[in-house]
């Protein structure tokens, strides 16, 4: 029985977000196991262009370390941003969240070229916050039920913890970079005198992932509470 309504709301998960934690998860659980090691996974220039080892390009943003008190962190917000964006704003258009998967990934690891980071997962998740904090300017936070903020200052409040915490806000500040970036280009620039859309998703993403839309009028919700976690949890304003 538990067996069955775990796998039942497993894939009520949309595939994404589904696909992404549970590839974060189970990398995690073979380093646990020490079926691999991470220095296998992280991110190296020299062994990717000069030994062709490619599949590092993906896999430093599936660890995020040891299990502990970080790497729960992290995947609650993962999942949590994750899920609210492919389940708001980019419902029915999971070809353009691939693509937004896909252009992040591109952009951090060409920065990563320049800067001292071997995993760029926790800058990915820092992205998606990103994104969704900005598409939901009106959602008030409520972070451990110490601070009550509105949603665009979520990044900047987790770089504030990251720092509390000893650690470099340069992934933070990665994750930001690359989040306005595509922010920009996709929700902004378009909009502005003279201005267009600079970012397409490639027909070819949407023949593999996109399916008709149950509902062509349906208008997606504001992106809120599609799990039941208390960090970073929102309310929107007047709600």
């Amino acid at each position: 029985m538990a067996y069955q309504t775990f796998r039942q709301e497993y894939l009520q998960v949309p595939p994404v977000t589904r696909a992404y934690t549970t590839a974060c998860v189970l990398t995690t659980a073979a380093v646990q196991l020490e079926l691999i090691t991470p220095f296998q996974l992280y991110f190296n220039p020299e062994l990717i262009f000069k030994h062709f080892q490619v599949w590092r390009l993906i896999t430093n943003y599936l660890f995020f370390g040891p299990v502990g008190f970080n790497f729960l962190f992290n995947m609650i917000f993962l999942y949590r941003y994750c899920r609210m964006l492919e389940e708001g704003s980019f419902r029915g258009r999971t070809a353009d969240f691939v693509f937004m998967f896909l252009f992040g990934g591109l952009l951090m690891t060409l920065f990563g070229l320049f800067v001292n980071l071997v995993f760029l997962g926790q800058a990915f998740t820092i992205m998606l916050v990103y994104v969704w904090s900005r598409r939901n300017p009106y959602v008030r936070m409520n972070f451990f039920g110490l601070l009550i903020f509105q949603a665009p200052f979520l990044p900047w409040v987790l770089m504030g913890f990251s720092l509390l915490l000893g650690n470099s806000i340069i992934v933070d500040l990665l994750g930001i970079a690359v989040g306005h970036i595509y922010f920009f280009l996709e929700d902004v620039f378009p909009n502005q005198p003279g201005g267009g859309r600079l970012l397409r998703t490639p027909s070819v993403l949407k023949a593999i992932f996109d399916t008709p839309e149950d509902d062509p009028n349906y208008n997606p919700l504001p992106e809120e509470r599609p799990g039941g976690f208390a960090w970073g949890e929102g309310q929107r304003l007047g709600g």
